[in-house]
């Protein structure tokens, strides 16, 4: 069966993309940096590789069909110090330069590589340059920190196609999963009886559920007239705070308190990373629809009905 190797195989999208994977009968190989983790499943390699030193199985790259690049630090997960903002994007970068340098100069076998990219590329629908319309694709880029870091993730796979592969690039908007990420800190105050609004929460969140996420990369694998980038965001973004209350509606009832949470008592909070949480992204996902994707759960309310 056809072999996937995938750098951060061990991440939210990586643990559930190999769940689906194997469940297509797709062999598996997960990059990673711990030298004795195994598996029990005979679907699923472990292999040991280190970017700082430069250290990866040249044979498992080379022989694997379709190389998935997910690998990177978590960009809400510390504060933006310049120390990690520089971790941020050379988590991408490096580990992308690491797999390439290994298909320039052997023979290989791999016939695709699909890269994780973000919906970071577009700046927010208030920006003066904003098409006033959602983003597509062809959009250039924000000049701002997490902008300039999806030129830099996008701009690191792009040799591949030198080496005769083709290459797509998912665009990811908010993942809702169970499993982690943005949607369990959405529900946690729930449990209190409280619906955390972000500011005013006019701010449009662009959403994508994990399963229709993971199956996109499998698209990608599978339709050979796929390439370059495609947004990966559901067909029905909607604003943060109409976003809450129907989850608190589909939680508590009747039975919650939604509460404002201003903007400064956000930058206090998160520094520069709460621009992200208020900035209103509207993003297009027509061209991902052309290629005869279809989702799963195209709106809030059917997601909702499969998370909870």
């Amino acid at each position: 069966m056809p072999t996937v190797l995938i750098s951060g195989g061990t991440g939210l999208i990586g643990t559930n993309l190999t769940r689906h994977l194997l469940e297509r009968n797709y062999q598996v190989i997960i990059l990673t940096r711990d030298k004795k983790k195994k598996s029990d499943n005979p679907g699923i390699t472990y292999s040991y590789w280190n970017v700082k030193e430069g250290i990866i199985d040249e044979a498992q790259v080379n022989t694997c069909d379709c190389i998935i690049h997910l690998a990177g630090a978590g960009v809400m997960d510390k504060k933006w110090t310049a120390e990690y903002k520089k971790i941020i994007a050379e988590s991408r970068t490096a580990s992308a330069a690491l797999i390439l340098s290994v298909l320039r100069k052997n023979r290989h076998q791999v016939k695709c590589m699909v890269s994780a990219s973000a919906i970071g590329w577009y700046g927010s629908d208030d920006d003066d340059n904003a098409p006033g319309r959602p983003f597509i694709e062809d959009d250039l880029p924000s000049s701002n920190f997490l902008g300039e870091t999806c030129v830099l993730w996008e701009a690191s796979v792009k040799p591949v196609e030198d080496y005769g592969v083709r290459l797509v690039k998912l665009r990811s908007g908010i993942v809702f999963s169970n499993d982690g990420g943005a949607f369990p800190k959405f529900k946690n105050p729930l449990r209190f009886g409280v619906a955390t609004i972000f500011g005013r929460g006019k701010q449009i969140i662009s959403w994508i559920h994990i399963d229709d996420l993971c199956r996109m990369y499998i698209a990608a694998i599978e339709n050979i007239h796929m390439k370059d980038s495609y947004n990966a965001v559901a067909p029905n973004p909607l604003a943060q705070k109409a976003l809450i209350i129907s989850l608190a509606k589909k939680i508590r009832g009747r039975f919650y308190t939604p509460i404002h949470i201003p903007h400064v008592i956000l930058k206090i909070i998160l520094g520069k990373r709460s621009l992200e949480i208020l900035k209103s992204t509207d993003v297009s996902c027509r061209k991902i629809k052309s290629t005869g994707f279809t989702f799963l759960y195209p709106t809030l309310e059917a997601a909702l009905e499969q998370l909870d």
